[in-house]
Order: C-alpha cells, then sequence, then structure tokens
C-alpha cells in the first residue's frame, strides 16, 4: 500500500514498481473524478464521494487473484477513513464493518508531503497546507485501524521502489 499526502510522488513510485513486474492497482479518487460527473461530485458532495471511493476500494480488494502475488495499492480505506476526517463528515457505517473484515497485508508506506516536488493539478485541487493535513489525516487513519505506516524516503521514484521492494521480498 502506498498513501500519504497528495502530490508526494505516490503514483510515479507505482509505476515504476508496475514496470518492475509488480501487480499495482490504481487510486480510486483519480479513477472516479476522470469519470463523467466526477469532479462535480467531489465539489457538491464529499460523502458521497467518500462512499463511492470506499465502495470501489472494497471491490478491488475483493476482485484480486487468489493467489500469493503482492498487490500494490494507490490508496486505499485508510485514505478513505482521512478523507472522512478530514473533511469532518460522519463514516458510513458499513464503513466500520469492512476496514475490520477486510484486512490490507503487507507495510503501508507513507509519501510524505515534499514541497519540491509538490504540483496541483486538473483533479489535485488541494493547497500546499491542505496537503500536509491529509498526509496527517491519513497517516492517523491507518494508525488508528491498526497499522504501522512506514515513511518513504524524499527520493526519485527509482530509489523509492528499491526501498519498497527490500521491505517486501525476504
Amino acid at each position: 500500500m502506498i498513501t500519504g499526502a497528495p502530490g508526494a510522488g505516490k503514483t510515479a513510485l507505482i509505476e515504476v514498481l508496475a514496470a518492475r513486474g509488480w501487480r499495482t492497482v490504481p487510486e480510486v479518487a483519480r479513477t472516479i473524478l476522470s469519470q463523467p460527473g466526477g469532479m462535480a461530485l467531489r465539489a457538491s458532495t464529499a460523502a458521497k464521494f467518500g462512499e463511492a471511493m470506499l465502495e470501489r476500494e472494497i471491490a478491488d480488494l475483493e476482485a484480486l487473484p487468489d493467489d500469493d502475488a503482492w498487490s500494490i495499492f494507490d490508496r486505499g480505506m485508510g485514505d478513505s477513513l482521512g478523507f472522512f476526517d478530514l473533511s469532518g463528515l460522519q463514516k458510513p457505517r458499513f464503513l466500520a464493518r469492512s476496514a475490520a473484515a477486510l484486512r490490507y497485508s503487507g507495510p503501508i508506506f507513507v509519501a510524505p508531503a515534499w514541497r519540491a516536488i509538490f504540483c496541483p493539478d486538473e483533479q489535485r485541487i488541494q493547497t500546499w497546507d491542505e496537503a500536509v493535513a491529509s498526509e496527517e489525516a491519513v497517516r492517523r487513519a491507518w494508525q488508528d485501524a491498526g497499522y504501522l505506516p512506514i515513511a518513504l524516503p524524499l527520493v526519485t521514484p527509482e530509489l523509492r521502489a528499491d526501498f519498497v521492494e527490500a521491505r517486501l521480498v525476504p
């Protein structure tokens, strides 16, 4: 699992890992935002957007092949938990059941907010301060869910991939 601040290099890291042959799962928020009405959903109804992310994350987990291969996610349910907390929203009831029943195995890597590479875009509309707050919220949410996040170093995506692989391969 790769999580962390918006604009902190998560997707670049995921792309390097995919190129190295790792099975990866794309970020659900970006998938939703790129669909027709996605940005409007986020802007008009944050709770519905959060629920849509959770439903997609659950579907992604349930769709994984039943094998021993690692799947590296670009964000996950802990990020949605953090989104609800950061947005001051009440979490849906199904969330607690899902978070308890569907667990990610392996480490949770956190890409810290990194001003040198932070750059908003059409879908990443957060300010720098919002990105920092987002990182804190998702890190706390993962910890509250019983995971021990590991901070990624502030290095190139290739060196970050080496860091991740060293912790996944015995």
